[in-house]
């Protein structure tokens, strides 16, 4: 069973302070091969991993197969900062919901990441869990992701799990790759998504246009399918200006809740990569009032089945200061 399984939201956070380079090659060859001969201070192995990340583009365009045949051009690599190996204890204050000597549940801030990346290298949910948890954390997530069994974006709060042995590694980590969690998302929208309820299915994949962004793609991708239910609207019943979406998962793709929605034509409020289009006057009003400054989407409710004890547990989440304030004045609307 892998031991990190694809789960919902992932930041693009760890494509900031990229370095990068420019290079021409000419036709033929392998590509991966053309690349190394032109850049010889890399390895042909470290070249292909940034291949298959999508990290070299041609025109805009990812190449993400080492393998083909090199096509004459100019080509982009993006180049990540190394991410220091030892995350180091951080004195951050955790709401914390749930704690045993297995696994421990908190409502994580917008705003904190999951776990260290560039651009990202402190203050962290790791960080603050090293220092709260010590050295019970598992490691089966590797050093930067110290008991990591799934992730939310950087600025989504809300409720996350983190364990704290191995078997509770092991198993929330089967509980999450075979979708058996119960996850309730709440977004607020612009617009609403129609009909008030039904079920979203589309593959995603990363854009091919911005690899910090991910697209519903007709072929490839990994399949996704998300469940909601209009909760209220917000302005006139006929043409909504806003809503509250209640969002259950059934799988968990990167940043699976914002492509889906934005595809009905209703992206989270205040989301700077997929809410194309402005909202109402009166609604980029209350966004400013209430100082909401990232997509206003809040993880409300996580529960599983212990992984040790079999106990059926579940954490609910209040919507945060920012997405309450907002929701109070789109209620004026």
């Amino acid at each position: 069973m892998a031991s990190e399984p694809d789960d919902l939201e992932l930041d693009g956070e760890a494509d900031q302070a990229a370095d990068v380079r420019l290079v021409t090659l000419e036709a033929g060859g392998r590509f991966d091969k053309a690349l190394a001969a032109a850049l010889p201070e890399f390895s042909r192995a470290r070249l292909q991993a940034l291949i298959a990340g999508g990290r070299v583009s041609r025109d805009g365009a990812a190449v993400t197969d080492g393998s083909a045949k090199a096509q004459a051009g100019d080509y982009r690599l993006e180049i990540p900062p190394p991410v220091a190996a030892e995350p180091q204890p951080e004195d951050i204050p955790l709401r914390v919901l749930f704690e045993d000597a297995h696994l421990i549940v908190v409502d994580k801030p917008p705003g904190m990441a999951m776990h260290p990346a560039p651009g990202s290298e402190t203050g962290t949910l790791v960080n603050a869990l090293l220092h709260h948890c010590g050295a019970s954390l598992s490691g089966i997530g590797g050093v930067a992701r110290l008991g990591i069994v799934h992730r939310i974006d950087k600025e989504t709060s809300g409720v996350v799990v983190a364990a704290k042995t191995d078997a509770a590694h092991q198993g929330l980590s089967a509980l999450f790759a075979a979708h058996d969690i119960d996850r309730m998302y709440v977004a607020l929208t612009r617009g609403a998504p129609s009909p008030i309820k039904g079920t979203i299915e589309g593959a995603i994949a990363r854009s091919t246009a911005d690899r910090k962004k991910m697209a519903l793609v007709k072929t490839g991708g990994r399949h996704a399918i998300t469940h909601y239910t209009v909760a209220r609207v917000f302005g006139p019943s006929e043409k909504p200006l806003a809503a509250r979406v209640a969002c259950r998962l059934e799988t968990g793709r990167t940043h699976q809740i914002r492509v889906h929605l934005a595809s009905k034509g209703a992206p989270c409020l205040g989301d700077p990569v997929y809410g194309s289009g402005s909202p109402s006057q009166p609604v980029k009003e209350a966004i400013a009032a209430a100082g909401l400054k990232r997509q206003a989407l809040h993880a409300a409710v996580l529960g599983f089945a212990h992984p040790i004890t079999g106990e059926t547990v579940r954490f609910e989440s209040p919507l945060p200061a920012d997405m309450a304030r907002l929701e109070a004045l789109l209620e004026k609307l």
